[in-house]
């Protein structure tokens, strides 16, 4: 039995049970093609079955890297882009100490992951390479292709840095490349230098990839249980299969719900958690949503928001700002540690009546009255319940969203699988850096920016 719960109660002031009765055959339809791969872009739906067809041997292999690892480095860099680390990051800042990196880590089991290659920032590799300098690592280069710019920049740079550091063969112990199976320049590198390498599967995008090496490799490096994330997946995966009708089909519900809200003028989605630990699941949301829903003109625009923090910048235009937005909140019942409200003999605050609770019930309390206030001011509500964060409900969850972006893709009529648009602002940038073959471009964009 899965253990996250959907709960859309607080949309009863929007949406109709009639509304909802509408979708039963479209969501049949696609659920039916998802699984007999006659929906569109049905050549990218292997993460469909893929929990249940993870083998063991593949997880043990990733778990011996891992310990290899973690002897050999303190500093584990993950490289990537987009889907090639948003969900690595996801699942090892949700059950990570936000303060490790600032704590002892002698006798530490797992080295501190950081990341590169998912921006440009010159000042960020600077200071990255500094720290490199004082610490032993290892690095984790993630690309189908090997020339996607931001992480081959990355790599270029810390390949170089590990071979002046270590020597070559050394170096080239110390390298993870994730890549294509057969073609690309990371992988002839690969094959070159003699990196370990694991493969990319063929019909899983970028996005929906973090249950394979992609995510399962940085986060059994990080010290988590692969096992329990893939298991909790493949109860969200046989879950889901079973419940074919809409009404017992939570991911179902979703994509329908978001749809029906959409169709009503609510065009913005935030994703809201009440911890920072979610702040990066929220990054990964946004993006498989954003790339898998927003194009042909259409599409729910994903944002996120961190609760409570964010109500005291965002909340005065959530409750009161243009009514063309919902919520989807995520809710944690218990946290893994406990923090009660001491007594204060001067009680100037005035919080002596919170003597004794703990900040996960204020928290808590802070959430309904949230939701109760915004469902209030005109903003549809829905919840999303994990009865803790750990590896098993994280796997849940994101499988969770998965099908949930692929059926209300479909359900918009879009192919959720590709991302035609990503490649705009790439050409005028090749062009404006003069990369060979661009050249007419090249001039083209001149003379619009003289």
């Amino acid at each position: 039995m899965v253990k996250l719960r959907f709960r859309y109660d607080n949309l009863k002031a929007f949406i109709e049970k009639d509304q909802i009765r509408l979708f039963d055959a479209e969501f049949s339809l696609h659920h039916k093609n998802l699984y007999s791969g006659k929906g569109k872009g049905s050549e990218f739906t292997g993460w469909v079955d893929l929990p249940s067809k993870t083998s063991n041997d593949l997880l043990s292999r990733i778990e011996q890297d891992a310990l290899k690892i973690a002897k050999q480095s303190e500093v584990l860099v993950v490289t990537g882009i987009g889907g090639s680390y948003l969900g690595a990051r996801a699942v090892i800042e949700a059950l990570s100490n936000p303060l490790d990196g600032l704590m002892e880590r002698t006798g530490k089991k797992s080295p501190l992951v950081l990341y590169a290659g998912h921006h440009m920032d010159e000042d960020y590799q600077f200071h990255l390479m500094d720290l490199l300098d004082q610490k032993d690592y290892s690095v984790i280069v993630i690309s189908k292709s090997g020339t996607t710019t931001e992480p081959a920049i990355a790599f270029r740079l810390l390949k170089s840095h590990l071979e002046n550091k270590y020597g070559k063969e050394e170096a080239a112990a110390r390298v993870y490349a994730i890549t294509d199976a057969s073609k690309g320049a990371l992988k002839k590198l690969a094959d070159e230098k003699k990196y370990a390498t694991y493969v990319i599967p063929d019909d899983v995008g970028g996005r929906y990839s973090v249950l394979t090496p992609v995510g399962l490799l940085p986060i059994a490096a990080a010290g988590f249980s692969i096992h329990k994330l893939i298991g909790g997946a493949k109860n969200m995966e046989k879950f889901l299969k079973e419940n074919s009708g809409l009404s017992d089909n939570p991911a179902g519900l979703y994509a329908v719900l978001r749809n029906v809200l959409y169709q009503k003028g609510k065009t913005i989605e935030i994703l809201a958690g009440y911890k920072p630990s979610l702040h990066y699941f929220i990054e990964w949301w946004k993006q498989l949503y954003g790339e898998s829903e927003g194009k042909e003109e259409k599409g729910i625009f994903p944002a996120g928001a961190g609760f409570t923090t964010d109500l005291h910048s965002l909340g005065q235009y959530i409750q009161d700002g243009l009514r063309n937005l919902f919520e989807t909140v995520i809710n944690v019942e218990t946290p893994q540690n406990e923090v009660q409200v001491p007594n204060d003999p001067d009680d100037l605050d005035g919080l002596n009546y919170l003597e004794g609770k703990r900040i996960s019930y204020v928290n808590a309390m802070a959430s309904k009255a949230t939701m109760l206030a915004h469902v209030d001011g005109g903003v549809p509500n829905m919840e999303i319940v994990l009865p803790e964060i750990t590896e098993e409900t994280l796997g849940e969850m994101i499988y969770f969203f998965e099908m949930g972006c692929a059926l209300s893709g479909y359900i918009l009529d879009v192919n959720p699988f590709d991302q035609p648009g990503v490649e705009a602002y790439k050409k005028n940038m090749f062009a404006l850096l003069e990369k060979p073959g661009f050249e007419e471009d090249t001039q083209a964009i001149k003379k619009r920016l003289r």
